[in-house]
């Protein structure tokens, strides 16, 4: 995975963010999800790396980019200082405009991206993700089966000691066959760190605290997303299953939005990449205004 690909380390306003990059053409940038690294989109990045130059980050609060500081409010682990430090990133490798594609807690700083960088994000894709308000208004006794870590990544400690007491045993579904041995042993190393541990959570907590109220500033604003944006969810996780069409939501929130979903479970990247390089290839060169 990655070849050809160049890993360093930024400094930005907020901290240090490890990125990976390489290939050649317009600007990609991807951020992964929960518990991922930026090592989870190695596949896709070997199958974009010749039509795009793709930047690969570990997103703040996981990996090894910087984890941002403590606050009642959790306000520096809101998805709209996020989203700043990696626009920073990307205007330090000496790209003022760029596409950028998240999954799961990375779609979250990829839209809030959009929203409040409109000069620098010229496309959007969001992947098994919604904004944080829609999640928050729809939750029922469904979500709550199957999100219930949202709620319980909010509690202040216990999340923390409970996932790094024995971090293999919470991440239990992790797979080295699935992830790529590179991948697998990289997610290894930085979940046995309890300061990323809290990072981690810290983005949920975010979520509940503040990213909502950003959400609904800009909703009762008026204010969308006015790139072009595709939406995408994994046919075989619970996205569609809970909230019904994503796209039909995602019309709230954009001016310009299609989507369909993917034969894969939650991690489309590792499970079918090819599909989702496809289709990220095809949004980002195909359709009119790449």
């Amino acid at each position: 995975m990655f070849e050809g690909f160049e890993l360093s380390e930024i400094d930005t306003r907020a901290g240090k963010i490890r990125v990976r990059s390489g290939g050649r053409g317009a600007p990609l940038l991807l951020l992964h999800g929960h518990p991922r690294t930026h090592m989870t989109w190695g596949k896709v990045a070997d199958v974009l790396a010749p039509s795009f130059t793709v930047v690969c980050p570990d997103v703040p609060g996981f990996g090894r980019s910087y984890v941002p500081p403590d606050t009642p409010d959790s306000i520096h682990s809101s998805k709209r200082e996020k989203a700043a430090a990696l626009v920073h990133l990307m205007a330090r490798l000496g790209y003022s405009r760029f596409h950028v594609a998240g999954h799961d807690r990375g779609s979250l700083t990829a839209f809030r991206m959009a929203m409040d960088h409109p000069a620098a994000v010229t496309k959007l894709v969001t992947v098994d993700g919604l904004p944080v308000l829609e999640h928050l208004e729809r939750a029922d006794w469904k979500f709550a089966n199957a999100w219930y870590h949202w709620f319980f990544y909010a509690q202040p400690d216990k999340p923390e000691r409970a996932i790094s007491a024995n971090p293999m045993a919470w991440y239990e579904k992790l797979s080295a066959d699935l992830m790529g041995a590179e991948a697998y042993n990289d997610l290894l190393d930085v979940i046995q760190d309890p300061n990323v541990i809290h990072g981690m959570v810290e983005d949920y907590r975010a979520g509940l605290r503040v990213d909502h109220i950003h959400d609904k500033q800009d909703r009762d604003a008026g204010r969308k997303v006015c790139c072009p944006m595709l939406c995408l969810w994994s046919e075989r996780d619970d996205l569609r299953k809970i909230y019904g069409d994503p796209v039909e939501i995602w019309r709230n929130w954009a001016t310009d939005v299609t989507g369909f979903g993917i034969d894969s479970g939650h991690h489309v990247a590792e499970e079918n990449p090819r599909d989702l390089a496809n289709a990220l290839h095809s949004f980002f060169i195909d359709r009119a205004g790449s």
